[in-house]
């Protein structure tokens, strides 16, 4: 089965793609990110995900769109919800490349992620699919978060400090500046 992971960053890839792999099915990387703030962050994550497609023989798909204008005007004054606009907005896009391109299915790594909001992230993957036409693969990769963090340390992977938008950048710096 060929799936399209919608890929947040080379980190966070890790387990998704071993396990996927593990269970016999063809997983491709899609970039897509235009939340992500400021543009060299964006680079910087768009690079290490390029190299470790090389380093395990992975392809990836980038779809550089880098609409931060869009992106803060559909999340301005609704920064409670952000959250919920980001993953609609970049699981809705793969779901629909998905099915133009002939995938079998689409998941996403923000699965992965012990900070992200797993039951949004599933509904929300869910609708993106039935809209699309295609369906949702969904995993729990979170069990599997210390081996990919260990493994990204290993690799000297660039790892990021923040979830991707100036929201969250704020956030992870005003704590640490308390």
């Amino acid at each position: 089965m060929k799936i399209l992971l919608h890929t947040c960053c080379a980190p966070c890839s890790i387990y998704p793609i071993k396990t996927l792999r593990a269970d016999g099915l063809k997983p491709t990387c899609f970039f897509y990110n235009n939340n992500i703030h400021p543009y060299t962050e964006f680079v910087k994550r768009r690079d290490t995900l390029a190299q470790y497609g090389k380093l395990i023989d992975l392809e990836v798909i980038f779809k550089d769109d880098y609409d931060l204008e869009g992106f803060l005007r559909a999340t301005v004054f609704r920064e409670s919800n952000r959250c919920s606009y980001c993953y609609f907005e970049r699981l809705n896009a793969t779901a629909f490349f998905a099915r133009e391109a002939g995938y079998d299915a689409f998941s996403t790594t923000l699965l992965y992620s012990i900070y992200q909001k797993h039951d949004t992230i599933k509904e929300i993957g869910e609708s993106a699919g039935k809209s699309a036409e295609i369906p949702f693969f969904y995993r729990d990769f979170r069990t599997g978060w210390k081996e990919a963090v260990s493994e990204s340390k290993r690799l000297e992977m660039y790892r990021q400090k923040y979830c991707g938008c100036i929201y969250s950048e704020k956030d992870r710096y005003l704590k640490t500046a308390k």
